[in-house]
């Protein structure tokens, strides 16, 4: 028999949150942001489950021509552009709509032969400073872009730093306006601004984590009545059980030592199934239904749970990492990182199932 950890993918859920942002957003287009594999999801598993999105964003070429080779005819943004000149051949090929951050993408595109002319998204480093073009060069490049005879359209595309916590989005946003393209399309507003900025909807948004269930701010608070359902839960099994005296510790490091006799379980979930190895003595866990905490360090393949508030649980008892009843966020702020990070670093060798 496998190991009985268990990563279930619920499409339900994605059909839901779509709807839910289709709400929020009105006429905005959406690009369903499927990076990452889908955030550790499953581009293959998921991507029918948001037939109803209008675009796919993501950065790697191979999972854009999947979706080409599956049958999605629509859109497709790739969020890092392209890397080689070689890939403009792809991009027209698959019709693909690339972000355009640097001159010399800009130069390749001009002087490539194509068969057609591409779409693009002229990305504005409007003051998070990772990509992009300054506010005072935009204009003409703009300018320059759109005299290129393989350049099909031009988008505004810009990307917010602060989008999910109380600094905001106004002092880039003003950056936008000032520079007045309205003749230009506009794809602003990440998973924050789409939740807590409505003026930076604009004709293009770009959901991600709300997507799959999780909070962009890595607070749960945050989105709890916003109605979002996650979108995978992570299970396992307790493998063994025991009962400790007073005094005695747990785990590598002996990190945990018992205040009083207290009754512990094994789960079969460790950091090499990409749960957080820094999580703490604390850190939340379901067991049958009812939530209890971590005790000591995670080990590779394994952790010990607290037993006391569950005292019917015994070998087989079904142990909830994340998902439904544990908000994959509460687990991520216990252990120092964010739920984004917990969802892409799902290991390979978990197994999936979906429903």
């Amino acid at each position: 028999m496998p190991r009985p950890i268990l990563a279930t993918i619920h499409l339900d859920a994605f059909r839901h949150n779509l709807s839910v942002i289709r709400q929020m957003v009105g006429n905005s287009k959406i690009w369903s942001v499927v990076k990452a594999d889908a955030y550790g999801h499953g581009l293959d598993r998921i991507w029918q489950s948001l037939m109803q999105t209008d675009g796919f964003a993501l950065l790697d070429m191979n999972e854009a021509i999947y979706l080409r080779e599956q049958g999605w005819q629509g859109p497709i943004l790739l969020l890092e552009g392209f890397f080689k000149p070689a890939d403009l051949q792809i991009i027209n090929k698959y019709r693909l709509t690339a972000v355009v951050h640097s001159h010399w993408q800009l130069d390749e595109i001009e002087k490539t032969k194509l068969d057609t002319p591409i779409d693009i998204y002229l990305k504005l480093n409007s003051g998070m400073n990772r990509l992009g073009f300054t506010s005072k060069e935009y204009p003409q490049i703009v300018s320059m872009a759109k005299k290129v005879k393989n350049i099909k359209s031009v988008t505004l595309m810009t990307h917010f730093a602060n989008s999910d916590n109380e600094i905001g989005i106004d002092e880039q946003f003003a950056v936008v306006e000032r520079l007045q393209m309205n003749s230009l399309p506009h794809c602003l507003a990440n998973s924050g601004a789409v939740l807590w900025h409505p003026k930076t909807h604009k004709d293009w948004i770009r959901p991600g984590i709300i997507l799959y269930g999780a909070s962009p701010s890595g607070k749960w608070r945050d989105i709890a009545d916003i109605g979002l359902k996650p979108a995978m839960t992570l299970q396992s099994e307790i493998i063994a059980v025991h009962e400790l005296p007073k005094g005695k510790k747990i785990g590598y490091g002996s990190r945990y030592t018992t205040q009083k006799s207290m009754r512990v379980g094994t789960v079969a979930c460790g950091y090499a199934d990409g749960y957080p190895r820094h999580a703490p003595t604390g850190t939340p866990v379901i067991i049958d239904g009812v939530r209890t905490q971590l005790l000591g360090a995670i080990s590779m393949d394994m952790m010990t749970v607290d037993l006391t508030p569950c005292p019917q649980a015994n070998i087989g008892s079904i142990a909830e990492l994340w998902g439904e009843k544990l908000p994959v966020d509460e687990v991520a702020n216990s252990a120092g990182t964010i739920g984004y990070e917990l969802l892409c670093a799902l290991a390979k060798r978990v197994p999936a199932t979906v429903i």
